[in-house]
């Protein structure tokens, strides 16, 4: 990849002014050949590939980082989902396996680890189960691990008991980090239609359609095209739309310049930039703020949902021009607790959860870092997460559920994480009765569009 001067006084200019930064380098590694049913041999197998594999990982990013002036925020691993490794060791033994990939991620200097993970859009298998039961303790025990689970895709339906039973599992895990602001719910992530390459967390997972090993890079500049939006004030939507697919062109050629070297000196293959924009609770650096600099008066407000859905597709636009590579989730993040403009917009009374769901139609994932009150009931919470899912499933998109139900917490108070995970503002949710709904169960069917074969 060649670079023109002009690129890089550009690129230069967007690290320094504009916030501009590399959000994830992010190792995938199948954990395939670890399996086997002695679950003390298992946890073995996966810390020794683990830092066989990503040991290099934080000092190969530190020096690209040097090299070229550009952050890289997080370094990061995902493996194959547990469920799938781990399911011929008993049921006790997935906490144990939690418990290495924790040791791992620190031993070997990552932020986050992904892949404590299982794929139940259709039903459950043993290891299925055993996994999404171990998810409070393992959640609760351990500080890098983050777990997902796929409830939904548009060929399969919505698998209702699974979506009941993490409303459950979401509360339990809420009630074992209830001392650390139930901060167990911010590294679980329900999915439609999950992604097997995506870098970011807490829905990372090494797919089984991926190779051995792959480095897949997360690119976050919500900055940089706040500036762009911000000096064409008299831009028409048309104008604004080309200004944010040529900011979106540069972010990813960053991004892809940045993993080629990184898998390069890894010894492994390059995978995918995600370019997603990925906010921070930093000033300037809110998805907000750039729909705001469109001409809402507050996140929320009339015509939100319109604005999101232009910047959405301008930077998917943009990326796919920059790159044969773009994967993962790719787009417009919209994460409460990790959004300094959110956060403004939900204290303000602008932002509510119903439009927080409106806007995920449009946006890349899903009703995102969102606290609520700690007394939600379980039927609630699997209820919200059902309407999701029908978005993604209906709509032939991934989309999520990342919920936090505060324990001791009701709505407008906030709850502090610290981080990238931010502050989140307790949300109110509605008080109406959803449990008859939930306990049906089944599968809700596929909708007709997914007979396309």
């Amino acid at each position: 990849m060649n670079y023109s001067p002009q690129e890089i006084i550009e690129t230069v200019k967007m690290v320094q002014a504009e916030h501009l930064d590399i959000r994830t380098v992010t190792m995938g590694i199948s954990l395939l050949d670890c399996a086997g049913d002695d679950g003390a041999v298992l946890c073995r197998k996966v810390y020794d590939k683990i830092m066989a594999r990503a040991g290099r990982l934080v000092p190969v990013c530190e020096t690209i980082e040097k090299e070229l002036g550009i952050p890289i925020v997080h370094k990061r691993i995902a493996v194959t989902p547990i469920s799938l490794v781990a399911a011929g060791i008993p049921a006790d033994g997935y906490v144990a396996v939690a418990r290495a990939l924790d040791r791992a991620a620190a031993a070997a200097g990552v932020n986050f680890i992904g892949g404590f993970s299982a794929l139940v859009h259709k039903g459950f298998t043993c290891g299925d189960t055993h996994l999404i039961n171990a998810l409070p303790e393992a959640l609760a025990e351990t500080q890098k691990v983050c777990a997902s689970v796929n409830l939904a895709t548009s060929k399969a339906g919505i698998n209702m008991d699974a979506v009941a039973l993490m409303g459950r599992i979401i509360k339990r895990t809420a009630g074992l980090t209830a001392l650390a602001g139930s901060i167990g719910c911010a590294k679980l992530v329900v999915f439609c239609n999950v992604p097997e390459d995506n870098p970011f967390m807490a829905g990372a997972f090494h797919g089984i359609g991926e190779p051995e090993t792959v480095i897949n890079v997360g690119v976050s500049g919500p900055g940089v095209v706040l500036h762009a939006v911000r000096e064409s004030p008299e831009a028409d939507f048309g104008e604004l739309a080309e200004i944010i697919k040529k900011t979106a062109f540069k972010t990813t050629r960053m991004g892809e310049l940045v993993g080629r070297m990184a898998s390069e000196r890894l010894g492994t293959r390059f995978g995918i930039v995600d370019l997603s924009l990925a906010p921070t609770p930093a000033v300037g650096d809110s998805i907000a703020a750039i729909l705001e600099e469109m001409g809402i008066q507050t996140c929320g407000a009339p015509g939100t949902t319109a604005a999101l859905a232009l910047l959405n597709d301008a930077v998917k636009k943009g990326g796919t021009m920059a790159s044969s590579y773009v994967g993962g989730l790719s787009g417009a993040f919209i994460p409460v607790s990790e959004d300094a403009g959110m956060i403004a917009a939900v204290e303000a009374g602008a932002m509510s959860l119903e439009k927080l769901e409106a806007m995920t139609c449009v946006c890349s994932v899903g009703i995102d870092m969102a606290a609520v009150p700690g007394d939600t009931p379980a039927e609630t919470i699997s209820a919200l997460i059902a309407d999701e899912m029908a978005i993604g499933m209906v709509n032939k998109k991934t989309t999520a559920v990342r919920i936090i139900p505060v324990v001791g917490k009701k709505a407008g108070e906030r709850v502090e994480f610290g981080g990238l995970l931010g502050t989140a503002p307790v949300m109110a949710i509605s008080r109406l009765d959803s449990s008859r709904f939930i306990r049906r169960g089944g599968q809700i069917p596929s909708p007709i569009g997914s007979l396309t074969n």
